[in-house]
């Protein structure tokens, strides 16, 4: 994510179709690149539908019933410094509050599932701003969708850690979207109590049971139901 002119990515590690030349294949990588879509999937554009939109079985059906629809968000962002070919992607909650009109664009996500989730993103949905890569991860806020989903500009810069050269102008692969800091969490919700209220749902059920964050951990954009949304909120009111 970063504001217009500034190169900073929103890409989270894990969030990555395939890894630099100069760096080994990691385990996360390689359950990313398992999840690599079709050539259909691949040439969509934004506001085609696609095959390759993930679904969820608990998810909502639309009005039309032919595609899962949802309202919230959580986007996984990296607060630490990380340099990627000299470039700091380090982007926290803070760093977006310090934008102008705290607003900022949410790019350098490189992953098929995850694009297609910001493009079926909103004006006005809102998403926890999750602090991910980082000694300890967990949501820090709340922003808001202001822009709906356009071409990433970092897929054609060469300078920038995610520059594409199979991406065309023409035909982008690659989407963003503007997201605005609405406020922090009344507290640090850190991933090892969502982890443990997930754990004990598994079992007895509850709306974290099925919870993007831990079926399909390493993507950067991930979906929430409305029961989910409200009830990680709610910790917010609680004692850790």
């Amino acid at each position: 994510m970063s504001p217009p002119g500034k190169k900073r990515s929103r890409a989270t590690l894990a969030d990555r179709e395939r890894p630099p030349a100069k760096f080994a294949k990691s385990k996360i990588q390689e359950e990313e690149e398992s999840m690599m879509p079709t050539a259909k999937e691949r040439n969509s554009k934004p506001g085609q539908s696609g095959t390759g939109k993930a679904t969820r079985k608990e998810a909502r059906p639309s009005a039309q019933g032919s595609k899962q629809a949802y309202s919230h968000w959580l986007m996984k962002s990296e607060p630490e410094s990380r340099f990627e070919k000299g470039v700091d992607v380090k982007f926290g909650i803070e760093d977006l509050k310090a934008q102008p009109n705290q607003t900022a664009c949410w790019d350098g996500v490189r992953n098929y599932q995850a694009r297609n989730f910001m493009r079926d993103m909103k004006v006005g949905q809102e998403a926890f701003f999750y602090h991910s890569n980082c000694k300890e991860p967990g949501i820090a806020g709340i922003i808001k969708i202001v822009k709906e989903a356009y071409p990433d500009h970092t897929q054609f810069d060469k300078k920038d850690p995610h520059y594409d050269s199979s991406s065309t102008k023409e035909n982008p692969k690659w989407s963003m979207v503007d997201v605005q800091f609405v406020r922090l969490t009344k507290r640090f919700i850190p991933l090892s109590e969502l982890k443990a209220h997930h754990q004990a749902q598994r079992a007895s059920g509850g709306p974290l049971k099925d919870m993007t964050l831990f079926t399909r951990q390493r993507l950067s954009i991930q979906p929430l139901t409305d029961e989910e949304f409200e009830f990680v909120l709610s910790l917010e009111e609680k004692q850790s």
